[in-house]
């Protein structure tokens, strides 16, 4: 905090510095080692708090709320002291010493802590960065479900190649650089794209009082803007159809992507003629979960994994699932563009049943880092407290929103972000 504050305050305010005190987080690993009998014991908080089970504190995360702070969440040491990565799943890291290791090979001497290059704090070195930050964000559950894939699919992904070759890390998304010193400590050199961006926003934020939230809101708004290339049209044939489509054109993995199966994403899309809705679907109310709407909306397109128990029932939770069928957005996997794979978008087609031609139709993707189902059942079955569920934030992915009138669509009846007023 005294040498890089700028790092601390941005630390502080992430998903890895609360990911002990999430109380969605608490009250899942209660609910999930009750209704194992234990079982679950270190799967959860393996990724959640490693220091404190490598240290001892805690042994099943049931009692973290005593275990010191310098313990909980995803600390400064535990990234910055990882040796070697021993596999692509459930936290395999290796810690050695008290060195802290980054990306520069010519770091001062400090009397603080001893320095070390690591390859694998290196946003440069796309395999190695990668494989650190990718083996604790894919997760196998004591099932052997593979149930969180963001490594996986950043693999697969167009982006899983040397810097040269035009790849990008994991970091080189997620932690923006800026030029700065590294530390605020007289000798250390003023570096171009020297500091790196520790906030690493996504789509959770801190539903408890915690520093700088506005921090994560903030970056969660800039990076869901530009994540989505939308286009919308209207086509007159087989009695009129409104077609949607969603290009995953600039993220590394799938969108959603991490906890998929507890996300809530869905298209909101209206059509109207003469001020008259003839089509509605995804209109969801401030505090309604989108599964309530499910139940009514046929063609509510939903963007999530839907799991199912060995019973083929929905499994809530990771500790139930047995299968994943996954309605996700693909990101990029090749920049050939004579390879059928070249096109990975996706496109949802909403009949309009012969109601006549629209005037207007407007279109938007929203996003929720949890279900409200989920939140509902958590709060009826834990000791979680209930103002979690009013402090989750719905995310209108404005990039995506589409007003199509006849006058804005081009020749082929279609708006995109190019090309709408408004």
């Amino acid at each position: 905090m005294d040498c890089h504050p700028t790092q601390f305050q941005q630390w502080s305010s992430s998903m890895h510095a609360y990911a002990a005190d999430d109380p969605v987080f608490l009250a899942m690993n209660e609910l999930g080692q009750r209704e194992t009998g234990g079982m679950l014991g270190d799967f959860c908080v393996q990724c959640h708090a490693p220091m404190a089970l490598r240290e001892g504190a805690t042994t099943d995360g049931l009692n973290l709320g005593e275990v010191p702070r310098e313990l909980k969440g995803v600390t400064c040491f535990f990234c910055h002291t990882a040796e070697a990565v021993n596999d692509d799943h459930n936290n395999p890291i290796d810690l050695a010493g008290v060195a802290m290791r980054g990306p520069f090979r010519d770091a001062v001497e400090s009397n603080a802590h001893g320095s070390e290059y690591s390859e694998l704090l290196d946003a440069s070195k796309v395999e190695a960065s990668s494989s650190m930050c990718g083996s604790c964000h894919d997760i196998i559950t004591p099932a052997g479900v593979h149930l969180e894939r963001t490594y996986a699919e950043w693999r697969d992904s167009v982006f899983n190649k040397p810097l040269e070759q035009g790849g990008l890390s994991c970091a080189a998304c997620h932690m923006e650089t800026a030029d700065s010193v590294i530390a605020e400590v007289e000798g250390v050199p003023f570096r171009d794209e020297g500091l790196s961006e520790h906030a690493w926003p996504g789509v959770d934020i801190a539903t408890t009082p915690w520093p700088d939230q506005q921090i994560q809101i903030d970056g969660i708004e800039r990076d869901l803007f530009f994540a989505l290339v939308p286009k919308l049209c209207f086509n007159p044939a087989n009695g009129g159809q409104i077609e949607y489509t969603l290009d995953n054109a600039f993220s590394g993995h799938m969108l959603p992507s991490g906890a998929a199966p507890d996300r809530r994403m869905w298209v909101n899309l209206v059509a109207t003629q003469g001020g008259n809705p003839i089509l509605e679907t995804g209109t969801v109310a401030d505090g309604q979960p989108v599964a309530e709407v499910a139940l009514t909306d046929p063609m509510l397109w939903q963007l999530r994994d839907f799991t199912t128990d060995a019973d083929g029932a929905e499994a809530h939770f990771f500790w139930e699932v047995a299968e994943v069928r996954s309605e996700l957005l693909p990101p990029a996997v090749t920049n050939d563009m004579s390879d059928p794979r070249f096109i990975h978008s996706v496109t949802r087609t909403f009949p309009l049943g012969g109601a006549g031609a629209p005037d207007r139709i407007e279109a938007q993707t929203h996003i929720r880092p949890v279900g409200l189902e989920i939140i509902d059942i958590l709060i009826a079955e834990t000791s979680m407290d209930p103002a979690v569920r009013d402090a989750l934030p719905t995310f209108d992915l404005t990039g995506t929103r589409l007003v199509w009138t006849v006058e804005a669509a081009g020749a082929d009846g279609c708006v995109d972000a190019g090309s709408t007023a408004e």
